[in-house]
């Protein structure tokens, strides 16, 4: 699909899905592994590995062969990116995403996953802030703003 007929039929750019990943995806595999990398800021190499993995499912290919990434690849894509923001490992993300293919009978386990993971992060968050209280120190100590001793 051309950019011109997905705007026209009211779909969403790669970019847009990416920065926004909110309701229903739609599952037309249309964007080309370019455009995701680029909307994305992964490398296709990094895309090519996420799939070989199974990070993401197997992805749609054109009829000449070329990846086509879903609405709902991007979803996932944005969401994996968060985690690996806070610092998941991808072995968690990979469990993860094991459980999520197994359906709603491991919401438990993924929450569990997922409540463990945000301890984590709040400690590093916490962490973060004592050691900018160290550097405002420090800056406020060389601005003279307070007297060394």
């Amino acid at each position: 699909m051309t950019v011109l007929a997905a705007i026209e039929a009211g779909l969403r750019t790669c970019g847009e899905v990416f920065r926004e990943p909110l309701g229903a995806p739609d599952r037309t595999p249309r964007h080309t592994i370019g455009e995701v990398s680029a909307a994305s800021g992964l490398t296709a190499h990094t895309l090519r590995w996420y799939e070989r993995i199974g990070l993401l499912d197997p992805v749609d290919r054109s009829a000449s062969g070329q990846r086509r990434y879903s609405d709902g690849d991007l979803h996932r894509l944005a969401f994996l990116g968060r985690l690996r923001l806070t610092g998941m490992p991808v072995a968690d993300m990979l469990r993860y995403v094991e459980l999520a293919r197994q359906g709603d009978r491991t919401s438990a386990d993924r929450r569990d996953l997922l409540l463990a993971h945000r301890e984590e992060v709040r400690q590093r968050i916490a962490d973060l802030h004592a050691t900018l209280a160290v550097l405002d120190h420090k800056i406020d100590l060389y601005d003279g703003r307070i007297a060394c001793g």
